[in-house]
Order: structure tokens, then sequence, then C-alpha cells
């Protein structure tokens, strides 16, 4: 049994941009709704029998109180975000369970649903379906994976080590360093991704790594005194970064045997006349259940 855990908000925005790319035409009112959908029918088409979609219900999360930088949805086109209830519903009628977030965030859902379908013995692999790189940190050997649907690619934990230089139990400690734009998480200056990667391989985590930059043992680093006395005087802020980019895996989401799909409910129908996409009926009447 293959367990797939979609980020539904990532999805949601790559079908809205992925139309408008190029400019060449202004998508409909629920386009990236009818992506979502399409794309999701897809996933089955090919075999995916247990599936669950997280997504953002409400931009911010418990993040925002620890920090005023942190990502609010300020920057989401007002058209894309009037559809995320709208593709919940839709994903909910099509029969696929969906975690909608509003205390925590879509990724701590799918941190959480692969915990808990790392931990059934009877699952023989998990995918996140996102590229996300926070989703890094949830990736295990072989079995706990990313795919990135559009690049057709499946990064293992050898992938997530030959791209960041440090393992997943690190990505965290590697954020909180060299900063996430798109979490609103600015890092610590001068720390880039090489010289980050270099001392977290040698570290692991914040905590591990000394004050003072005569006492690191890092082959190949320029600068560790200044990286040294950035990271001495900025510990704590670090250490709030951390925090921010460290996803939660105890959210609720029920179990492996709730994800799976049991085909379309009687909804799914209307909803599809409602959007513009009876086309998708029809297409689910060929999946297998």
């Amino acid at each position: 049994m293959h367990v797939h855990v979609v980020d539904g908000t990532y999805e949601l925005f790559r079908q809205h941009f992925g139309a408008t790319a190029g400019g060449t035409r202004t998508p409909g009112k629920f386009d990236a709704t009818t992506g979502v959908l399409a794309s999701t029918i897809q996933l089955l088409a090919d075999g995916a029998t247990h599936v669950g979609v997280a997504s953002d219900h409400t931009i911010e999360s418990f993040r925002n109180e620890l920090f005023d930088g942190y990502k609010d949805g300020s920057g989401m086109p007002p058209e894309l975000a009037m559809q995320i209830p709208i593709m919940e519903d839709a994903l909910l009628a099509l029969g696929v369970t969906v975690w909608p977030m509003t205390e925590f965030e879509a990724d701590d859902a799918l941190a959480s649903a692969a915990a808990v379908a790392n931990a059934d013995k009877r699952v023989g692999k998990v995918l996140i379906v996102t590229p996300d790189k926070d989703l890094g940190q949830c990736v295990v050997g072989d079995r706990v994976v990313q795919y990135d649907r559009r690049k057709r690619l499946f990064v293992n934990e050898a992938g997530v080590i030959d791209k960041y230089g440090v393992g997943p139990t690190s990505i965290a400690d590697w954020l909180a360093l060299v900063g996430d734009a798109s979490d609103g998480i600015p890092g610590l200056q001068g720390w880039g991704a090489k010289s980050t990667s270099l001392v977290l391989a040698r570290y692991q985590h914040l905590e591990h790594i000394p004050d003072e930059a005569g006492r690191w043992d890092v082959v190949g680093l320029r600068g560790a005194a200044k990286l040294a006395n950035t990271l001495a005087t900025r510990r704590d802020e670090a250490m709030l970064y951390r925090t921010l980019a460290t996803l939660v895996t105890d959210v609720e989401v029920g179990k492996v045997d709730d994800w799976r799909w049991n085909g379309p409910t009687s909804e799914f129908s209307a909803i599809c006349e409602r959007i513009g996409a009876q086309h998708l009926v029809d297409r689910t009447k060929r999946l297998d259940t």
C-alpha cells in the first residue's frame, strides 16, 4: 500500500500560475480548483488508493503569534484565496480526505499524516506530494519521500542530503540560518546555503555549534569568525526561526484506513456543475475504487 499526502495549497497555486504562465490568457473563476480536481483524479487514475489533501483554510497560523514577520497571506491573489474553501468542498465531494488547517498549516498536516503512515507497517511507501523544502525534514530513507509531480521527481533521504548538504533532521536548522523567503523567515546575515551546509554537516543542530570560531572543526569553510560572531549574538533569533521552520507532527489527521478513496459522493456532480467542470464527472466513472 502506498499513501499519498498532497499539499492542496501548493497545488492550487500551481494550477493558477500555470494557467497564467506567459500571460496568454486570463484564468476562469474556478480554473485553479478545476485543475486541482483534475490533477487529483489523475493521481487516482495512476493507482493511488489512500490519499489525503492538506490545505491552508486560513493562511495565518500559530506561527504568526511567535513572529510578526511570518507569512500572513497578504501576497495571495484574492481570486486564488476565494477558491480555497471551494477546492476543499470539491475534493470532499470527490471522496478524498481533506485536512483544512486553521491553527496549524497545511505543511503540519502533511508532516503529521506522513508520521502516521510511516508508523503503519502495512504501508510500503509514503509520498509527500509537494516540492516544498520544509517537508524535507519528514523524509525517511526510501520509505517516506517527497514527490514533485511537475518535475516527476522523487526525493528520498539521499536526495535531501544531495540537495541541502544535510540530512532531514537538520532541515529546520538549515532553514533557520539560511532563511525561507516564502515563509517570511529572514535567516541570519552572511549564512548562505554552502556555509550553512558545511557547518550543520559537522554539528547537525544549532545548539551544538560552538560560539567561538576557534572551536569549530569544519573543513573548507571560509569566513568562520564572522559567521560565528553573527550566530553568537543572534542565537536566540536563530532558535526562534528553527521553531518556525519545524513542522508539527501530532495534528489530528485520522488513520491510514480513513484515507482510502471509495469513489465520489453524491454531491460531486453538483459541485462540478457549479464550477463548470462537468467533464470531470465522466472521468471519475472510469476509475476503479
